[in-house]
C-alpha cells in the first residue's frame, strides 16, 4: 500500500481557499444568471457552446465532452432550452445514431441580453479581485490541473 502524503499547512492552506473561492464564485454567477436570465450556469454554457458552432450545430455528445458533463445531464440541459425555444435537436446528417443541437433565433437572442451581467459578474466575482499576474499565473496553473485531469 502507497504512503499517504497528507497535505502539509501551505498545501492545506491553497486547497481550502480554492475551494472556498470557486465555490463563491460559482454561485455568485449561478445566482446572477438565474435572477437576470432565468438561466441555469450550465445552462448558459450551453448557449455558448452553441453559439461558437454556428449553423450546423453541435453533435451532443461533443457538447457533453466540451462541458465536462455527463450524456444524461446535458440532455437534460437541453431538454430544459428547447422547451423555451432556445435550443434545437434534430438528427445528425452524418450519422443516424447521432444528435445535432443547434441554437435558435431566440436562444441568440436569449444568450445576447444574458451576456453583458454574465461579464458583469465574472469580472466583479473573479477577474477584478487580481491583478494581470495573478490572473496569467492562475490561468496557468489551471491550465496546468485541466490538462492532468482530462482523458
Amino acid at each position: 500500500m502507497k504512503e499517504i502524503r497528507w497535505l502539509d499547512e501551505r498545501e492545506m492552506a491553497a486547497w481550502t481557499a480554492f475551494l472556498e473561492a470557486s465555490h463563491r464564485v460559482f454561485r455568485s454567477v449561478e445566482q446572477q444568471l438565474k435572477d437576470d436570465a432565468g438561466l441555469s450556469h450550465p445552462q448558459y454554457e450551453i448557449l455558448v457552446k452553441l453559439a461558437a458552432a454556428g449553423e450546423a450545430g453541435i453533435r451532443m455528445t461533443e457538447l457533453a465532452d466540451s462541458l465536462i458533463t455527463s450524456k444524461s445531464g446535458l440532455t437534460y440541459q437541453v431538454g430544459q432550452l428547447e422547451k423555451r425555444g432556445l435550443v434545437a435537436r434534430r438528427a445528425c446528417p452524418t450519422d443516424v445514431r447521432g444528435v445535432t443541437a443547434t441554437l435558435t433565433e431566440a436562444g441568440r437572442t436569449a444568450l445576447a441580453e444574458a451576456a453583458p451581467g454574465h461579464v458583469a459578474r465574472v469580472r466583479e466575482a473573479l477577474i477584478d479581485t487580481l491583478d494581470r499576474e495573478e490572473l496569467a499565473t492562475l490561468a496557468r496553473a489551471f491550465a496546468r490541473v485541466g490538462h492532468r485531469l482530462r482523458d
